[in-house]
């Protein structure tokens, strides 16, 4: 039986990647999205193609959602217990960036809501919905045994214990005052992730954040020409870009079980940019 993760924004980008490095260590996927189908229809045949070069099958399904809704938030629960009948690894990944890089001192409340709405509620209430979920599963329903028990089977990781993963952001603290609404929803999750790893380690769930810098997605594409310049210059210790495949092998250490003391640990994939140098 292999473990399962529902990942949130996982048609493209950060999602897909971690959705590849998952498919290798033998997971059952439940892809969200909320737009593109296409997408997401391409990331799970690139899953599927990836687990069958390293074991047994997968089962990849997707599910579109609106995180930002309440009705969504709980049809997407739904649909992977319907599906899949557990959860092992919660992924929230999904957000957006301002559809305008607007100064503070001219940004809208529309843009705020926005990605409020989507960057921080979506996660906390998406969060709190599967913390139920898996504390039923680790006080022992039908099923938690088994997944709870299996260390590893035929040569692929299986979980110990179910798990939840933020993807913040390097905006968590480094700000940027044209898209401060951003910066503050990242800090927010932040806060999240310290919540509920504290609330839930009584029952074995263990809760991280991952920290991307700068990673070549869609949402990056704008900028290129900007943050080509800054890591020419020494923006970073590791002279290149992150790729989402970088913080997919992040998630992928965390489903396999290899941090068992830590929870609310912040993992940095951003090339060494937290570091503070003279």
């Amino acid at each position: 039986m292999n473990p399962v993760a529902l990942i949130t924004g996982a048609s493209r980008g950060i999602g897909r990647g971690i959705a590849l490095e998952l498919a290798e260590l033998g997971y059952d996927l439940m892809l969200n999205f909320v737009r593109d189908a296409r997408a997401a229809q391409a990331a799970s045949r690139a899953a599927l193609a990836i687990a069958r070069q390293f074991g047994p099958p997968i089962r990849v399904v997707t599910c579109r959602a609106d995180l930002s809704l309440a009705t969504d938030r709980q049809s997407l629960i739904e649909s992977t217990r319907a599906t899949f009948g557990r959860l092992d690894l919660l992924v929230n990944n999904a957000g957006v960036a301002p559809s305008v890089r607007a100064d503070i001192l001219d940004a809208t409340e529309e843009s705020f809501d926005r990605l409020m709405a989507v960057n921080l509620k979506g996660p906390y209430f998406l969060t709190q919905l599967a913390a139920k979920w898996m504390i039923d599963q680790v006080r022992g329903h039908p099923g938690a045994a088994k997944a709870a028990a299996a260390h590893r089977a035929g040569g692929r990781a299986r979980p110990v214990r179910p798990k939840i993963i933020n993807i913040a952001s390097i905006s968590a603290y480094a700000l940027s005052v044209n898209r401060g609404d951003y910066c503050i929803a990242k800090a927010g999750l932040s806060m999240v992730t310290a919540l509920f790893a504290a609330r839930l380690a009584a029952y074995g769930i263990h809760v991280y954040e991952i920290r991307p810098g700068v990673i070549a997605t869609d949402m990056t594409r704008p900028v290129k020409a900007k943050y080509d310049r800054l890591i020419a210059g020494g923006l970073t210790p590791i002279a290149r870009w992150g790729t989402p495949r970088d913080v997919g092998k992040a998630v992928a250490a965390i489903a396999q079980d290899l941090l068992p003391f830590s929870t609310g640990e912040v993992l940095n994939v951003d090339g060494g940019f937290h570091l503070r140098r003279l």
